[in-house]
């Protein structure tokens, strides 16, 4: 996979336009993980992170605008796109309602949806801050923890842990980003320069053990943001 895919749910239960759709949209570089009815898309949600989710509205078993209201409540940010072969002003009405991002009527071009696609992706990226030169040399102060990024450690009173320089560089990623969401395509390109599925699976090892390191002061947490990253919350 390359660092530039982007990952997108395509729920569509129509045989020939979803494989149409799917050879277009890999074919423009995107990662396509394509559903054919909405409870396939629900589960691919629970268990997978995207950048996207293109939902069709008329589906067996689970329809796009219930699948869409179960994203909702596990992630408010990700952009959604609705396909339709209605045209009601109600129908549409409602997806913005949801909390739709785009609305796409049948029969439209490849084109076209990859070009609102670029837009949406292009609005909805989320504001990080990355690091630069002048913090190669900075000690936070988490909690009441201090962590220094360059000894590579976290002391509190006269405990001190000791941390691998991976480990160091993606607790420094999300203290600098601290109260806001770094996303798992930042930390992963960051700290090891790619986004592979499984260099993600063992971020998360990483992320259990930095919370391991930090339990000393409850008022610290490592929220999980479902489909998108991670988030430092202090109680300062």
């Amino acid at each position: 996979m390359t660092k530039s895919k982007y990952k997108i749910l395509l729920v569509e239960d129509d045989p020939n336009l979803s494989l149409v759709l799917q050879d277009y949209l890999e074919l423009m570089g995107y990662n396509i993980t394509l559903c054919r009815d909405g409870e396939q898309g629900a589960s691919a949600f629970k268990n997978q992170f995207f950048d996207l989710c293109i939902l069709d509205i008329m589906m067996p078993k689970k329809d796009g605008f219930t699948l869409a209201e179960e994203i909702r409540k596990i992630n408010k940010e990700i952009p959604i796109i609705f396909l339709t072969a209605k045209s009601l002003k109600e129908d549409r009405v409602k997806g913005f309602r949801i909390g739709g991002d785009d609305y796409v009527t049948k029969p439209f071009s490849t084109e076209e949806l990859n070009f609102r696609i670029k837009a949406i992706l292009k609005r909805c990226q989320p504001k990080y801050v990355m690091p630069d030169s002048s913090d190669l040399e900075k000690v936070y102060k988490i909690g009441r923890l201090t962590f220094d990024a360059v000894n590579l450690t976290i002391t509190s009173g006269k405990n001190e842990q000791k941390l691998t320089r991976k480990e160091a560089a993606l607790l420094k990623l999300l203290c600098i980003n601290k109260n806001k969401i770094l996303t798992r395509e930042v930390a992963l390109k960051t700290v090891w320069g790619d986004d592979d599925y499984f260099i993600g699976r063992s971020m998360d090892v990483f992320i259990t053990k930095l919370r391991k390191y930090l339990k000393e002061d409850p008022t610290i947490s490592i929220t999980n943001i479902h489909g998108t990253g991670f988030k430092l919350e202090t109680n300062e």
